[in-house]
């Protein structure tokens, strides 16, 4: 189509006064409009042909894994960067992100966000059918926790299972029921709760590994774990029981570590003394026999001599005690006087008292 538009300014250029072109004349290049047609089919094609070809080119992202589907079946994978694939109907390619950490919770719901979904914040909502669960010691409790999975193998992720996060769903509600059913309330209440984690990572990995679903179980983390409303203040005080009893164990323990080192300290002191007096005494008697052996000895040599020498030694030793009254008197005066007893210095014996008669 040709608007003609040079032809116009030079209609105008020669008007008088240099006037813009008047309504017919603007008719005239519209009927020209309707009689234009467009160019045929010869050129449509090859542009139709041009575009087909070019929608079979895509990009893998870096941390994507491109899947390429030939007449709906699986056919190759691509790595990261431009690729190209025979374009739609025949191959058709799919970019899942398997580095990409996702989550599913159970037992409760971020508010405004699907089940399955990467880590975000948000307001939670209990939901106690999936929560609640029955211990071995057929106790009930209410388990809210969180699934981390992300995708080991694309090609059994996409293929394999029409359904892989249902699959993940079922696969964490069955092994979480079973590890919290096989033990005790108590487990999941306090100390348990990491082995319980470990034990339902490693079954759901088993089940999902055992239905080829490409998936690798990242982690699983006990959120909030709670007995039921009803029987929530009869936990409370077994828990202050359980921490009472703590307290008097750690007491006593405390005093039993106190006390032992001093009684063992002490139990030392009175062997080593025991020890030292019997090797005192010991000696002592040892030297002593020695002793008494060398004066017999002696005494069968001379025995007259050692005889008075014993009689003056053991006299020497009396006299020379200063707590020992002496009264000297010569023979003939000790035969001719009374026998002098000391009555006023023998110790007195204590008269007894008023309560004893």
């Amino acid at each position: 189509m040709n608007w003609d538009w040079e032809k116009l300014q030079k209609q105008q250029q020669g008007r008088p006064g240099g006037k813009p072109p008047s309504f017919d004349d603007f008719q005239e290049q519209f009927e020209k409009f309707k009689r234009f047609k467009l160019p045929g089919w010869k050129l449509i094609v090859p542009v139709f042909i041009i575009l087909w070809i070019a929608s079979g080119f895509y990009i893998v992202e870096p941390d994507e894994v491109g899947v390429v589907k030939q007449f709906g079946q699986f056919n190759r994978i691509t790595t990261a960067g431009p690729n190209y694939h025979i374009p739609y109907p025949v191959e058709s390619a799919m970019t899942p992100k398997v580095t990409q950490i996702r989550r599913v919770e159970f037992g409760f719901r971020s508010t405004g966000q699907a089940r399955t979904q990467t880590f975000q914040q948000g307001i939670s909502r209990e939901v106690p059918e999936e929560a609640l669960m029955l211990t071995g010691d057929e106790n009930i409790v209410s388990v809210q926790f969180i699934v981390q999975y992300m995708i080991k193998d694309a090609r059994e992720y996409l293929f394999n299972v029409s359904d892989p996060e249902a699959t993940i769903v079922h696969a964490g509600e069955a092994a979480m029921r079973e590890v919290i059913g096989k033990g005790k309330i108590d487990d999941a209440l306090t100390t348990g709760k990491q082995d319980i984690q470990v034990q339902t990572r490693d079954l759901m990995q088993l089940i999902l590994d055992s239905y080829q679903t490409g998936v690798s179980i990242v982690a699983v983390q006990m959120q909030n774990v709670h007995p039921p409303e009803q029987v929530v203040d009869a936990f409370k005080d077994v828990a202050s029981a359980r921490e009472d009893k703590s307290r008097f164990i750690n007491e006593a323990e405390a005093y039993q570590r106190d006390i032992l080192p001093k009684a063992r300290g002490e139990a030392s002191r009175i062997v080593n003394a025991a020890q030292a007096y019997t090797q005192s005494k010991v000696r002592q008697s040892q030297g002593d026999a020695s002793r008494f052996l060398a004066v017999l000895k002696e005494y069968d040599k001379a025995r007259d001599i050692t005889r008075r020498r014993l009689y003056l030694e053991t006299m020497e030793s009396i006299l020379q005690n200063p707590e020992i009254e002496k009264l000297i008197m010569s023979d003939d005066a000790l035969r001719k006087s009374v026998p002098y007893l000391p009555l006023d210095k023998l110790p007195k014996k204590a008269a007894p008292s008023q309560d004893k008669q």
